[in-house]
């Protein structure tokens, strides 16, 4: 081999030596941010895997308290899972409302629908089954507040409960009416509705026809 070319590789090695010198500490940040992300990914992965599974254990044991009719078992079963804010909390709390109604602890059930935080898609369900709660226990206001933007049969009917029940037989009339309109024709609920519109003094519909 040539001088030339030992002396041209000698300065190709101190170039990538001289570098590597200034570069080094970046390429070894650079690595060690690779892995941490990584390894970060994968602990959240984990993490989320053992919440998911600790959620549906807590309502395994929210389901077999309502079988056995043990309401304290279900209870602290969904407000574990209330804080984990995992939608197991709100079929679970909707089952157990359901179940100390029927134990005759209506409040109990009202602090259990009030404690949830549904999603949009059961946010109407739990609000309409509160509303009527709160309309047998007397506390009017607070089902028409939370019924406010609600426009779907139920919940209009519901309002219309609310209404009547404070006097408000005109304004109670307006909300049947517009139950009306969202139902079939054929529907059991709808017969209900005309019957509720009726006795508040109102006129059914044309399309409605007798009740």
């Amino acid at each position: 081999m040539a001088i030339d070319d030992l002396l041209d590789e000698h300065e190709q090695s101190e170039r990538v030596r001289s570098w590597l010198r200034s570069n080094g500490a970046g390429l070894l940040g650079g690595v060690a941010l690779g892995l941490a992300v990584i390894f970060g990914w994968q602990w959240w992965q984990n993490s989320q895997q053992g919440k998911k599974e600790a959620a549906y254990q807590n309502y395994q044991a929210a389901a077999e308290g309502l079988a056995k009719g043990d309401l304290k078992q279900s209870k602290a079963a969904v407000d574990a899972l209330t804080k984990e804010n995992e939608v197991y909390a709100d079929v679970a709390g909707l089952q157990l409302a359901k179940a100390q109604v029927q134990a005759g602890e209506r409040d109990a059930a009202i602090a259990t629908l009030r404690s949830l935080t549904p999603d949009a898609s059961l946010s109407p369900l739990v609000n309409l089954r509160l509303a009527r709660l709160l309309i047998d226990n007397g506390k009017h206001d607070e089902a028409l507040k939370l019924l406010d933007k609600a426009d779907d049969a139920s919940s209009l009917e519901v309002r219309g409960d609310a209404l009547f029940a404070t006097g408000k037989a005109k304004e109670a009339q307006e909300a049947y009416t517009r139950a009306l309109t969202a139902l079939d024709v054929a529907s059991a609920q709808r017969r209900i509705v005309e019957l509720k519109l009726v006795h508040a003094g109102g006129t059914l519909p044309k399309t409605g026809g007798a009740a």
